[in-house]
């Protein structure tokens, strides 16, 4: 008898507990219909009350339903699952091996196809990256081996353990991790990486009180033997000509001493450097910068038309080759960032399979390719998009949504909102913990390493002892049709004219 007492009390608070959920349901229905109608701001639900929110419900959710459900394999943008999935599994050092075919479309406009060689390289005459030196006039040249590196990613714009597990993953790689232009933090240095330290336009971590380049500094950092290089960021592909703030609630004391500012200010970055207004002043500072830190420096841009960038290496060739950029990092117009203006992002800025083999032809034109590295960026995460990109002209090739992605990045696309599910772009604690650094480290060096082993397989494929020998002729470019044909009759190598 009591347990069925116990049980009839049971089902009187449950249902006692249903009316007044119900209550409350039918009540907040009431008030948002209320609010609905009364508001001015939203056709929608001032139309269609209570209703209307299902619309805004629906597009928040749209990009988990496409990414997940709708989107096939090589239709997502900006990335789709193919490029992701290869990219974890080089992260994992899973096999990268397919069955049944490819699921590529190869009669897309613009897909690259490489020219496989009638008599390849036996398998024990495998092509190996040789090492290449940069600033040979900087009292400290840089060499390495290693052809894929980490692009700039400021601290800030990613979390503290993001730069630690890129930082680790990089010295286990043997590649450079550029520190991106909010300075150079603890978690930079703490993997033993080496380093490209950027100059933003900002000039965080390098400033005086006034926001100058202070030459103090700049030897403060340059004393770190991790710092290897100094990259002068004049623009990037996501929003070229156009500076950021860093937002004074987001400036925790940390990121305020390391960049340079004091608490409760914006961190402003402006449209380009002050102090440079044509070719002659950026390689006056780009001097004072290799004469301070004894260090190689170029300069990192996006191509709007590369004919505006002849005055440039014609300067040089008057100055001598000493006054060179040691490197130029190209970044394409559909390069990435935390957040920019859709109109920049989506329309303004040379793609790099146009940029990079123009550029290229005028530093040879002019005498210049053992002088100035060129190193290629913007959207180039797997093996093909390098290989394409050494083959174009590029002596190095830096990527940082692929480094993210091998970070756990799930193309969330929420970088710009501190609300990163995975942990890189925020800098709430609660999603840092899904971060694990030394789980993450190792999916970066494997994901690196990865990716040169496959750059330096299709180099052997088509027939070169080491992948920098690859040439625009080893690719051949699909056009509409379906037909393809060689790069290098679209975009042809510059050559001396005949008889000179």
């Amino acid at each position: 008898m009591q347990n069925a007492g116990w049980v009839s009390w049971t089902l009187e608070m449950l249902a006692l507990i249903f009316v007044l959920a119900l209550g409350l349901g039918v009540l907040a229905l009431v008030v948002m219909f209320l609010i609905d109608r009364s508001q001015r701001s939203d056709a929608i639900r001032r139309n269609y009350p209570v209703l209307g929110r299902f619309r805004h419900l629906f597009t928040s959710l749209g990009e988990f339903f496409r990414q997940y459900f709708f989107a096939m394999d090589r239709e997502e943008m900006p990335f789709n699952r193919a490029q992701r999935d290869w990219i974890a599994r080089a992260s994992d050092n899973k096999g990268n091996t397919i069955a049944f075919g490819s699921t590529r479309k190869i009669s897309e406009v613009g897909t690259p196809i490489f020219v496989n060689a009638a008599f390849p390289p036996l398998d024990d005459q495998f092509a190996s990256t040789e090492a290449m030196t940069i600033g040979p006039h900087a009292r400290e040249p840089y060499t390495t081996n290693k052809i894929f590196h980490i692009s700039g990613m400021s601290f800030g714009a990613i979390s503290k353990p993001a730069v630690q597990a890129l930082s680790r993953g990089a010295a286990k790689a043997g590649i450079w991790l550029n520190t991106g232009e909010g300075g150079l933090s603890p978690f930079h240095l703490e993997g033993g990486a080496d380093l490209v330290y950027q100059i933003g336009t900002a000039k965080f971590g390098v400033r005086d009180e006034q926001g100058n380049l202070s030459d103090e500094k700049l030897a403060q950092v340059a004393a770190h033997p991790q710092v290897k290089m100094f990259e002068i960021k004049l623009a990037q592909g996501a929003k070229p000509g156009k500076g950021g703030i860093l937002p004074a609630a987001k400036i925790t004391p940390e990121i305020a001493e390391i960049r340079g500012l004091r608490l409760g200010e914006d961190g402003i970055s402006p449209n380009r450097h002050r102090e440079v207004n044509d070719f002659g002043e950026l390689l006056d500072l780009i001097k004072r910068v290799r004469d301070v830190t004894g260090k190689p420096v170029g300069f990192k841009t996006v191509i709007g038309e590369a004919e505006v960038y002849r005055p440039l290496f014609e300067l040089i060739v008057q100055r001598g080759p000493e006054s060179a950029p040691d490197f130029i990092t190209i970044d394409g117009g559909e390069g990435g960032t935390g957040a920019a203006p859709m109109p920049l992002m989506d329309l303004v800025g040379t793609p790099i399979r146009e940029a990079l083999p123009l550029l290229t032809n005028l530093r040879d034109e002019h005498g210049l390719k053992d002088r100035i590295r060129m190193i290629a960026a913007g959207k180039l995460v797997n093996p093909g998009d390098v290989a394409w990109a050494v083959a174009a002209g590029a002596d190095f090739v830096t990527s940082a949504r692929g480094f993210m992605f091998a970070l756990g990045c799930i193309q969330a696309l929420k970088c710009n909102r501190n609300t990163c599910p995975t942990g890189i772009t925020t800098h709430d604690p609660q999603l840092q913990r899904g971060l694990v650094v030394t789980d993450k480290d190792l999916k970066v060096a494997q994901y690196a390493q990865n990716v040169m082993k496959e750059v330096e397989t299709i180099a052997h494929s088509v027939g070169v002892a080491e992948p920098r020998l690859m040439r625009r002729r080893h690719v051949r470019i699909v056009q509409p049709g379906g037909d393809s044909i060689p790069m290098n009759r679209i975009l042809p190598s510059w050559s001396p004219p005949a008889g000179s």
